[in-house]
């Protein structure tokens, strides 16, 4: 069964790759919204779950102005190359509770960096119809292409080329901690997607702060719903 899963995915994968568009289709200036998305996981009496946790920030100041989540039961098996089977339902449930409508996405998670240019970050964009990055703390290797680590300094960087086309990018955002992995969500270019999310790093962390936060968001809700016996 999973078998068939995987391969009729995969196809559909394939059949969208043709509504990607590496290109800013909003200049860097008319962002005032930033979006970072994450997901969270767990099993309660063998039913797996999940919550989805947007958190929308002021692009200039970065402060917070809207946190939504959405809660449910996950019915998608993981199957690896396929995450946004699995996590886009509730991504786009998460997204219909928002009041603001952010101008841009960021996902803990790959775009155009994946086997078929078909990451979680790309592949809900084109239903978010929003331009997006994606942000994966660890490289989820492409055939028998290895990343070239960055110099250790500050927004040091190399590009994952493979068969003479660019990927992703490792991009150090500060000396002496491990970078991160940039990717092109959709409807937008690698240099945009790298200066927005150097903007975004803050003294907290070297993620992101759309994603840490969502990231933590997930976490809390997590907690909140897996105590609640009435959910």
């Amino acid at each position: 069964m999973e078998i068939l899963e995987k391969e009729k995915c995969i196809q559909i994968q394939k059949e969208l790759v043709d509504k990607i568009q590496i290109k800013n289709i909003v200049e860097k200036d008319e962002i005032k919204t930033i979006a970072g998305v994450d997901l969270a996981y767990w099993k309660k009496e063998d039913i797996e779950y999940a919550v989805c946790c947007i958190v929308v920030i002021e692009a200039e100041s970065l402060k917070v102005l809207e946190k939504v989540d959405f809660m449910g039961e996950v019915g998608f098996p993981y199957i690896p190359g396929c995450l946004a089977f699995r996590e886009l339902p509730f991504i786009l449930e998460a997204k219909k509770k928002l009041q603001i409508d952010p101008d841009i996405y960021i996902f803990d998670g790959n775009g155009y960096l994946h086997p078929r240019h078909m990451g979680i970050a790309t592949h809900a964009a084109i239903y978010l119809q929003k331009p997006s990055i994606g942000v994966a703390k660890s490289y989820y290797k492409i055939g028998e292409t290895d990343f070239v680590m960055p110099s250790n300094e500050e927004y040091a960087f190399t590009d994952i080329i493979i068969e003479g086309e660019v990927y992703g990018r490792v991009l150090r955002t500060k000396k002496d901690v491990k970078p991160i992995f940039i990717s092109v969500g959709n409807y937008i270019d690698l240099k945009t997607a790298t200066e927005i999310i150097k903007h975004c790093v803050t003294k907290e962390s070297h993620i992101p702060a759309p994603t840490r936060l969502a990231d933590i968001e997930t976490h809390e809700r997590r907690k909140f719903y897996n105590s609640n016996e009435n959910l």
